[in-house]
């Protein structure tokens, strides 16, 4: 029987092809037929104490950080990079698996694993069975470990960029949680501060993530058929061709006109309303979306912004 087959037949207690012994023995699997195959040579390995990869090859990442969730139990949060990447945000992660547990509990770290104590486990987010630290707390766990300047300030501000934090959430946790290497990240989040287009688009992805309209593409320049830049907006349904623009009232983008002259379907928002009147401005998307779905196609495609554009 190939290590393949018996990942198909253990389903579905075997997740990314990785178990517990003490499921294996669950599944009808005794502990002579474990050892046996996770010899070397066999159809199987041991990741860690009582934890099998069903395979042979080098495991992935997602299955390192499994099998490190089962290793250490129900106390586990992962944290850092990893639990970035579960919440959606793609950012090089550390070599080590970066994982909480409880300050009483006591172990040695495995050789993949950064195994930290902690007085305030955080409440996790379950992802695929797998308990990830909510995205404040990861980012600001990666955070104090970073020396680079360019990867710390993409582990603050792209969460913020995304919607998955906010700065206010991002300097409560950095308040209440260890000051070991917090000085850099303070004076990281006083420094966007002054980074308005982060915190903007963070507050239009968390109304949009409240809302029923498809996912946008974000900063794009919207070109005619020649490929001539005509105008640039912050969100783009391709599918009806409605454009998103944020900006103060009686300070349109430049192209604006141009945009609308084309056929495009332009919404402007206020940057302010996103926290301050955020239904209403969810409510004018979803109108417009509807508008523009009844109307004929523009001929115009979107491509990255470019500065160029006007």
């Amino acid at each position: 029987m190939t290590a393949l087959a018996d990942a198909a037949q253990l389903a579905p207690a075997a997740n990314d092809h990785v178990l517990t012994t003490a499921e294996l023995r669950a599944q009808g699997v005794s502990e002579g037929t474990i050892a046996r195959r996770c010899r070397p040579g066999g159809p199987w390995r041991r990741l860690l104490p009582g934890v099998v990869l069903l395979g042979t090859g080098e495991p992935t990442r997602r299955q390192l950080v499994r099998a490190l969730a089962r290793y250490v139990g129900r106390d586990a949060v992962v944290t850092g990079g990893d639990a970035l990447g579960a919440h959606g945000l793609t950012l090089p992660r550390t070599p080590a698996v970066h994982i909480l547990v409880p300050k009483a509990r006591r172990m040695l770290s495995p050789t993949f694993a950064l195994v930290e104590r902690t007085t305030r486990p955080p409440d996790p987010v379950v992802v695929d069975d797998i308990p990830f630290a909510p995205a404040t707390r990861a980012a600001l766990d990666a955070a104090r470990r970073e020396p680079d300047p360019g990867r710390l300030r993409d582990l603050l501000s792209l969460p913020i960029y995304y919607g998955l934090t906010t700065g206010t959430e991002l300097r409560a946790e950095l308040d209440a949680g260890s000051q070991r290497g917090s000085a850099a990240v303070r004076s990281e989040l006083r420094s966007l501060e002054h980074d308005r287009d982060t915190y903007v688009h963070g507050w239009a992805r968390a109304v949009l993530r409240d809302g029923p309209l498809p996912p946008p593409r974000w900063d794009v320049t919207v070109c005619d058929r020649r490929g001539k830049p005509i105008g640039t907006v912050d969100a783009w349904w391709d599918e009806v061709g409605l454009g998103w623009q944020f900006h103060p009232p009686g300070r349109a983008p430049l192209g604006h006109l141009a945009l609308t002259a084309a056929g495009v379907t332009i919404v402007r928002t206020d940057p302010e309303r996103l926290t301050t009147d955020r239904h209403g401005v969810l409510a004018e998307l979803a109108s417009a979306f509807r508008t523009a779905a009844t109307r004929r196609q523009p001929a115009v495609r979107c491509v990255a912004k470019v500065a160029a554009a006007v």
